[in-house]
Formats: structure tokens, C-alpha cells, sequence
């Protein structure tokens, strides 16, 4: 593996879910294989559980950790090429990726949607111009498209829980007051894909995913039905990505907030988020704070899964 952008690159689930079993079980056991190396973290949008998981799993590696927040002492950067930069842009990305590139063995990289280009967007133009000018392995710690780390994390952790072979996984939409991109619905539904759960999303209509991650999902505009029988809800607010409306909020019905009434139609599922939540928006808060609230789990699985996929980074690279 030379990049990580997607959890397809992580091949054959029962292999990637074993090393992932490994890693929580010996975090500390491959130290030598970053011993000497440097990993770049480079954040263009906020992080929590991101910055911190990702930085742990560098250490647990051995690995020395370099964090960049560029809207934070850093030189603002022009991304677009041609642009007379006459500005308050004093650096460009193609001059600053290399420079980076020159400084560490491994970069991450978070660049969320933009919302002012769906084509610019969906080409994943800022996290590639690091793949392409950098001359290291890049992963992403989300991208516009994609949030393969916390995808991963969420795998493992619907695969630590399930009581049956074959569970039925709901990602529902649910209600928020800005416009999110699709990246972490898009990952979620790349990854069950690859499974052989029983998979359904659940969204209003004109809130339908791009039909290349849908995939063979089953999609539906009625919350409740899809609710029925569910062993996991995975609920995530998304804007618009059809048409014209693409980055728009179309809907807040606070009907789709996930509920302990809407829970009652489930198989008495685990609830899962990516966090940060809204709460009472989302979900209410006897639903999170409930036993059968995978949140926190779901978080500390965030080390697991970046410390898997950097280590088969270095592995695969040096």
C-alpha cells in the first residue's frame, strides 16, 4: 500500500480486522518500525479525536509526530493553480507540499469539502496535489469524498459487537443546522459494502449519496421502516449532493432524530456516531448515554485503526 484514501485499499477484511486485532492487543510491540521516522499531520480543518488518535498511533509506532495546522501559524496557501496571487495568500500548495514532503517520511492529510465546487471536490483536488508533489506516502485523516480511518474504526467496531454473522446496519440521516459534507456517509457505506451485512440506508428524499458509494445498499425515505429488525444505527447528518442543491440543507425534521421511540423499533441495536454529536438534534441524549451507546468505543478504535494503517504504510514503504 502506497496511499491511503480509501478503506477498499485495505484489502481482505478477515486480514485487515486481524491486524487491526493485533495492534490493540500489542500497541507498543512494532516501536522499531518508526523508530527514526517522522510523521506530518497536516489539518486544514478542526479535529479532536483526528489529531489526537492519530498522534497516539504514531507514537505507539516509534515514530517522531509533527502536527501542522495550517489556518494556525502557517503561511495562508493559495490552492489553485493561475491565480495572480496578489492576496493574502503568501504561499502556494505546490510549493509548500514538497517542502513538507522533505521533512518527514509520512504525511496525513485533512481537507474537508469545500462546498464552492462539486467537481473539485469529488476529484479530491487538494489531497492528491500531496500524492503527487510530496515523494512520500500520504494517507487521509478525511478528505472531501472519504473518512477511511474513521470508517475503519467504525468496521471494527460493529465486528467486535455483532451477535450474528450477518447483522443489519442502518445508516440513518438525521437532523443538523449546517451543511456536512458526505464524506463520512460515503466511507461508511464504501465500507459495508464490502461486508456481507444486511445494509440500508435511511434519508429524505434529495438526500440520496452519490450512486458510486451507495453500492448494492439498500436505500429508503422511511426512517422507521428502515429501523425495523436494525442490530447497529449509525446516524449522520449530510447535506444535498445531487444537482444544484449539492452542499445545500434541504431538511431539519426533528423526526429524524434519533430517538429511544425510533430505538424500540430496532432489534434493541447498538447506537453508533462519529462524533462531534449534536445532541437532541441528532440524537437525544437518553439514546447516547444509553448501554447499547458504542460512541466512546467507537472513538478509542480510532488509534487502532490509524495505527493499523500507518504501520502497513511503513511496512509496505520502508
Amino acid at each position: 500500500m502506497k496511499h491511503f484514501t480509501s478503506v477498499t485499499q485495505l484489502g481482505d477484511l478477515k486480514d485487515a480486522f486481524a491486524a487491526a486485532k493485533y495492534v490493540k492487543e500489542h500497541p507498543f510491540a512494532d516501536k522499531a518500525l518508526g523508530e527514526n521516522k517522522t510523521l506530518l499531520l497536516v489539518f486544514f480543518n478542526n479535529s479532536l479525536r483526528t489529531r489526537l488518535s492519530t498522534q497516539k498511533a504514531g507514537l505507539n509506532l516509534g515514530m517522531n509526530v509533527i502536527v501542522l495546522d495550517v489556518n494556525q501559524g502557517a503561511w495562508k496557501l493559495e490552492t489553485e493553480r493561475g491565480v495572480i496571487m496578489d492576496g493574502d495568500k503568501s504561499e502556494h500548495l505546490l510549493e509548500a507540499i514538497p517542502v513538507m514532503g522533505c521533512y518527514c517520511d509520512l504525511i496525513g492529510v485533512r481537507s474537508f469539502a469545500r462546498f464552492e465546487s462539486k467537481k473539485d471536490d469529488y476529484e479530491e483536488v487538494i489531497l492528491n496535489q500531496f500524492i503527487q508533489y510530496s515523494g512520500k506516502p500520504v494517507f487521509s485523516m478525511e478528505a472531501a469524498t472519504r473518512h477511511p480511518l474513521q470508517t475503519f474504526a467504525d468496521m471494527i467496531t460493529i465486528e467486535e459487537h455483532k451477535k450474528t454473522a450477518k447483522p443489519k446496519v442502518v445508516m440513518t440521516w438525521a437532523p443538523h443546522p449546517k451543511a456536512l459534507p458526505q464524506a463520512v456517509p460515503n466511507s461508511f457505506a464504501e465500507g459495508l459494502n464490502m461486508t456481507d451485512y444486511e445494509f440500508v440506508i435511511a434519508n429524505p428524499e434529495g438526500y440520496d449519496l452519490a450512486p458510486e458509494f451507495v453500492g448494492k445498499a439498500k436505500v429508503t425515505h422511511n426512517q422507521d421502516e428502515a429501523l425495523e429488525g436494525a442490530d447497529f444505527v449509525y446516524a449522520k447528518n449530510w447535506s444535498a449532493y445531487e444537482g444544484d442543491n449539492y452542499g445545500k440543507v434541504l431538511n431539519q425534521d426533528r423526526n429524524w432524530t434519533v430517538s429511544k421511540e425510533k430505538m424500540a423499533l430496532t432489534n434493541n441495536a447498538y447506537f453508533m456516531h462519529c462524533l462531534p454529536v449534536r445532541r437532541n438534534m441528532i440524537v437525544t441524549d437518553e439514546v447516547i448515554e444509553a448501554p447499547t451507546s458504542l460512541v466512546i468505543p467507537e472513538a478509542a478504535n480510532r488509534v487502532v485503526s490509524a495505527q493499523t494503517v500507518i504501520k502497513k504504510l511503513l511496512q509496505d514503504n520502508y
